[in-house]
């Protein structure tokens, strides 16, 4: 349902369209981040009038009718003899924006916030929580509160955290890290902070876990719910849409040009909705992206995060003195660790992986998010252990932790690795005192970060862990500057070298 004073792509669908399909700027990203100049009706009227003309020119009409995004950088010029945190230090101010009333698509927020930089002029709900991490090395407290009240904001204005603050983001989320921000805001501030959300946190877990009343022998799924084989309840990815992303129209009409799939961009959809978009994880085929299942893939890393909800809900009810509430949650907590360890626990490989609905069996992927239920502390001590030895032989390169084995030319895949994935295996690994695999990734990952910056002055979005002295590559767009949870990371995981 629309919310009133807010600009939606649909309110000019066919210029959008044609605007997009035209690829008329390379960046699909950008047309839908434009700010409308005059009323809508205004420019659609003029727009049908134009269009018949044959001298009329798509692009000069969009520069005419609409305001163009303004880049990130603000003229910010890095010094690559500088430290690295130096230089993160001072990108802080950079990428931070104030409340404003910016129209277009961008929801606006109350509060300060954080963008990750490049194309990625909004916020971003999982980078958020890694940039966070930053933040507190910097002691930038007040700017974590913001944000989390940024988060809050948008969970109350529309139950649940969009992917980013843009109306064309509103039909899906990302990966919950809500109760990671509380808690390590709580580490600041303390338990008061866990009560301070409480009421939000509930209800972000209850649109991850809508519908499970409904599920039933003949009705599995709906939506985030999967009713699993034996009567348990764990979730996958969604979007409530089935068309082409906004940001990303032209490309995914090309990918569905090459499947007969009904559901292809549902299944792209939901793939941005886990932030992986894209990778091998969810093709059939790892080497080609028309074979997106993602809605049949139960991810291992999706389920931890929302055992951590369930968690920190008890704990939260402990605190209120609600022992109802608390038994509640500390029951769901334990029936999906059991499910997880289930259907997600490979013995054969040491290996925690992803549980595909439609064969009833592993998806075969091998990835990076096998670190989840070691960094959420869901993993027995045998499994950590056998994890890092799968991590050590197969995944940890000379720049860190390869996100996947495959090479496909898709971002989420070899030889790329990011800086979530070396925070979640590295801090996994240390919680199971496997301190020998963890030193590693973070010595290698370090080094990689600090060979880009003194040879490019850029902190990027990815990082190619093979060839550390080569930008990664692959996706639907070139690398960004920033950015956002690199920085975050680079700072946690110094710190804790220190």
């Amino acid at each position: 349902m629309k919310k009133e004073g807010l600009f939606y792509i649909d309110d000019c669908r066919d210029l959008f369209e044609e605007v997009q399909k035209k690829r008329v700027f390379a960046d699909q990203k950008f047309f839908p981040d434009c700010i409308p100049q005059f009323p809508v009706e205004e420019i659609l009227k003029e727009y049908h009038q134009s269009r018949r003309n044959a001298e009329f020119d798509l692009k000069s009409f969009c520069a005419t009718h609409f305001r163009f995004p303004v880049e990130t950088s603000n003229g910010f010029s890095s010094d690559p003899e500088k430290p690295v945190e130096e230089h993160i230090s001072a990108l802080w101010e950079v990428l931070t924006r104030q409340p404003s009333d910016t129209g277009g698509t961008l929801i606006r927020l109350p509060r300060p916030f954080i963008v990750p930089g490049g194309r990625f002029r909004e916020i971003y709900y999982w980078d958020s929580y890694f940039t966070m991490l930053g933040l507190q090395v910097s002691g930038k407290t007040d700017l974590i509160e913001s944000m989390t009240d940024n988060f809050a904001y948008l969970i109350d204005s529309f139950g649940f955290i969009p992917n980013g603050n843009r109306t064309y983001f509103l039909s899906r989320s990302q990966p919950p890290f809500f109760s990671l921000m509380i808690e390590l805001l709580a580490e600041e501030k303390g338990k008061e902070a866990l009560l301070k959300y409480a009421a939000p946190m509930e209800k972000e877990y209850d649109f991850w876990m809508l519908g499970k009343e409904d599920l039933a022998k003949d009705n599995h799924y709906f939506k985030r719910v999967v009713l699993m084989p034996d009567g348990e309840l764990l979730n996958r990815y969604w979007d409530e849409l089935n068309r082409p992303r906004e940001e990303a129209f032209a490309d995914d009409l090309e990918t569905a040009g090459e499947t007969s799939q009904n559901q292809i961009f549902r299944e792209i959809r939901a793939a941005a909705e886990s932030g992986w978009d894209f990778s091998s994880r969810w093709f059939r085929d790892p080497q080609s992206m028309s074979s997106i299942h993602t809605t049949d893939v139960v991810p291992v890393d999706l389920n931890c995060l929302l055992y951590k909800a369930e968690k920190m809900l008890s704990r939260i009810y402990e605190l209120k003195q609600d022992t109802f509430g608390a038994d509640r949650f500390r029951q769901l907590s334990l029936r999906r660790e059991e499910a997880i360890q289930k259907y997600c626990w490979n013995p054969a490989e040491g290996l925690f992986m992803d549980f595909d609905l439609s064969a009833g069996a592993f998806t075969g992927s091998k990835h990076a998010a096998c670190t989840f239920p070691l960094f959420l502390h869901i993993a027995t001590p045998s499994q950590a252990k056998k994890v890092s030895v799968q991590l050590k032989d197969k995944f940890l390169k000379e720049g860190g932790v390869v996100t996947t084995l495959v090479h496909n030319g898709q971002q989420w895949d070899a030889p790329n690795g990011w800086a979530p994935l070396q925070w979640t295996a590295y801090r996994g690994l240390k919680d199971y005192q496997l301190d020998e695999v963890a030193d590693h990734i973070s010595e290698n990952w370090l080094g990689a970060v600090e060979r880009i910056f003194h040879k490019r002055g850029k902190i990027t979005e990815k990082y190619d862990v093979v060839n550390t002295f080569e930008g990664a590559s692959g996706g639907e767009y070139p690398n960004q500057d920033g950015f956002g949870w690199t920085n975050g990371v680079y700072l946690k995981m110094k710190s804790f070298k220190a």
